[in-house]
């Protein structure tokens, strides 16, 4: 059971392993990222709790925990677990610092969104991180395809409106989440050097720095008092349903960054966004919830935009790299020419 994040030669490797890697890390990302979002449902939905940032907090803080009871393995069981050496540096912490402020965002956001519109609607209010991402990327190529995943949220936007269940709250936390993201998959990709590439090293310090920068946040609003008037504080089952949000929170942190490495940050967005559809057929399914044709279209449209983007931005990267290819042969040709 190894936990080293292998980086070899991707020229080297076949069509067909490299594909299959690619897809178990998607399958993986996926199972990870729709189980916590119904278990984070779960805690989030408490109405004698009002506290997601606590929530939040605590998640970073069990993550932390996790990477050093890793760390604490791996020298116990070097054979079995492999886990990189944790020593704090500040100068790494400090310049990690930008994504754990975008990381903050993107979870604090993102379950603020979750608990006021449930977890039907939450695919549609975090639908605008493949336009977000095109923005910030200056991308100029295909931009029209974004208009269907925009065009499906305000769709969505419509049909809650109409349904009578729509929470602008819920909706303006969405469109922060989304914008969170995007920025979490550009600042994600930039930082991997300064650990050296290590997913289980960014994860460690991105998680420390949160949980410091959480604790005045939930001081500030004022959760200490929610959570010394809840009930079931002292409840092993609450804490239970806690830890385990924790891990899931770990867990996905390693396979967002993981998912990353192998493919993108568009392609983590896309990713994540159709994962979202099917999470919301899932949660329509258990609920057993009545949607019209209108509100079904703009999930198909979020998710056909996005496909769509993620054709258009695969056969420009395959430009990119037949062109160096090119290159190199009209050099080779020429030198044979002037050896002639």
């Amino acid at each position: 059971m190894a936990f080293t994040d292998s980086n070899p030669s991707e020229k080297e490797e076949p069509f067909i392993l490299r594909a299959t890697k690619i897809a178990l890390v998607v399958a993986l990302y996926w199972f990870i990222s729709i189980s916590m979002v119904f278990l984070n449902n779960y805690l989030l939905d408490n109405k004698d709790l009002d506290a997601p940032v606590f929530i939040t907090f605590f998640q970073c803080v069990v993550s932390v925990g996790l990477c050093w009871i890793m760390n604490f393995v791996s020298k116990l069981c070097p054979g079995f677990v492999d886990f990189p050496s944790l020593k704090f540096d500040f100068r790494v912490s400090r310049e990690i610092l930008p994504l754990s402020v975008v990381f903050i965002g993107m979870i604090t956001f993102n379950n603020l969104c979750l608990k006021y519109v449930g977890v039907a609607f939450y695919t549609v209010g975090r639908s605008l991180s493949t336009v977000f991402n095109v923005v910030l990327s200056y991308v100029r190529y295909a931009d029209s395809l974004c208009f269907d995943p925009s065009g499906g949220f305000w769709l969505g936007v419509d049909q809650e409106s109409i349904a009578g269940s729509l929470s602008w709250t819920g909706v303006l936390f969405g469109v922060l989440a989304s914008l969170c993201v995007s920025l979490n998959a550009i600042y994600t990709k930039k930082v991997m050097p300064v650990v050296d590439g290590n997913i289980w090293k960014l994860s460690y310090y991105n998680n420390l720095n949160a949980s410091v920068l959480f604790i005045p946040l939930f001081i500030i609003l004022g959760e200490l008092k929610s959570l010394s008037a809840f009930s079931r504080l002292t409840h092993l089952d609450f804490w239970g349903m806690m830890i385990l949000g924790g891990i899931f929170g770990f867990a996905i942190g390693y396979v967002t960054g993981l998912q990353i490495k192998f493919t993108s940050p568009l392609t983590h967005n896309v990713s994540g966004t159709a994962k979202s559809c099917a999470q919301t057929v899932l949660a329509v399914i258990f609920s057993a919830s009545s949607k019209t044709m209108l509100w079904w279209t703009s999930n198909m449209m979020v998710l056909g935009g996005s496909f769509a983007y993620t054709w258009v931005k695969g056969l420009e990267m395959k430009k990119v790299e037949v062109a160096p290819e090119t290159q190199n042969t009209s050099s080779q040709k020429s030198k044979e020419d002037a050896a002639v």
